[in-house]
C-alpha cells in the first residue's frame, strides 16, 4: 500500500521527481524486462526504435493508449513517446488531464504533491522521504479528485510547454503542472501570489489537503 522512504539525499528527491511527469526516456520506462503488460509492449517499442522501425513503434504505442485501466503514467509516457515521433493527439484528447503536480520550493528544498487520474498519488518531502499511494482503496478519492478537478479548471487557458521540463522552482516559488496528451502545461509564481490567485488558490489548497491526508495515512500504517 505504502512505501515510506526515509532518505535525506537531495539526489533521491531528484530521482523520484523524474518519475512523476511521464516524460522519461524509453530506456528508463520498460519495466526491467518484466513479463507483464504494458511493460512487454514498451520493451517492444524500444526494440523497434533501436531498429528505426518507427511505424511499428507507433502502432504499439497507440495500442497501449487504447488499453483500458492502465496506470495514468503509462498513458502519459505513451503520448510523450508518440509526440517525439511526430504523432500529436486529436483535439478532443489534447487537454485531457492525466495528472496534476504541485511543487513548492522552501529554504530546505522542494515539496512535491502529485495526483493522477487513476487515483494514485505521491508526496515527496524535501528530505527525500516519500509517501506512495497506489489506490488500495477509495479513502483518498475525494482529496485526489479535488486536485485533479482544480487542474482541469485552468488547463484550457494554459498552452503546452514546448521545451525541456524545467528544474524545480526557485526558492519561494510554486509551480502547478498539468500532464496531458499534448504535453506539460504549467503555471509558476511566488507561493503567496499563487495561493491567493483566483484559479491557483484552489489548486494550492487541494494539494495541501492531499499532502496532509497522505501523511496521516502513512502515520496510521506506521502506528
Amino acid at each position: 500500500m505504502f512505501n515510506w522512504i526515509k532518505k535525506k539525499s537531495k539526489n533521491n528527491t531528484s530521482a523520484i521527481r523524474d518519475t512523476l511527469f511521464g516524460d522519461m526516456p524509453i530506456s528508463a520506462w520498460k519495466g526491467n524486462n518484466s513479463s507483464d503488460e504494458p511493460w512487454v509492449s514498451f520493451q517492444e517499442v524500444e526494440k523497434y526504435l533501436e531498429s528505426d522501425n518507427t511505424q511499428m513503434a507507433i502502432q504499439i504505442l497507440r495500442k497501449i493508449i487504447e488499453t483500458p485501466n492502465l496506470a495514468s503514467r503509462h498513458y502519459i509516457q505513451s503520448w510523450h513517446f508518440l509526440k517525439s515521433l511526430g504523432v500529436n493527439p486529436p483535439d478532443d484528447k489534447a487537454k485531457e488531464v492525466y495528472g496534476v503536480i504541485v511543487e513548492v520550493t522552501m529554504k530546505q528544498g522542494v515539496d512535491i504533491v502529485a495526483a493522477y487520474a487513476d487515483h494514485t498519488a505521491r508526496y515527496i518531502n524535501y528530505s527525500g522521504a516519500a509517501v506512495i499511494w497506489e489506490h488500495p482503496d477509495d479513502s483518498l478519492k475525494k482529496e485526489i479528485g479535488y486536485l485533479l478537478d482544480a487542474g482541469k479548471n485552468i488547463i484550457q487557458i494554459i498552452g503546452p510547454w514546448e521545451n525541456e521540463r524545467p528544474e524545480v522552482p526557485p526558492k519561494g516559488q510554486a509551480r502547478i503542472s498539468m500532464l496531458t496528451p499534448s504535453g506539460l502545461h504549467f503555471g509558476q509564481a511566488p507561493f503567496n501570489a499563487l495561493a491567493n490567485d483566483e484559479m491557483g488558490g484552489p489548486i494550492i489548497k487541494a494539494a495541501t489537503d492531499l499532502k496532509q491526508a497522505l501523511i496521516k495515512k502513512s502515520r496510521e500504517i506506521s502506528a
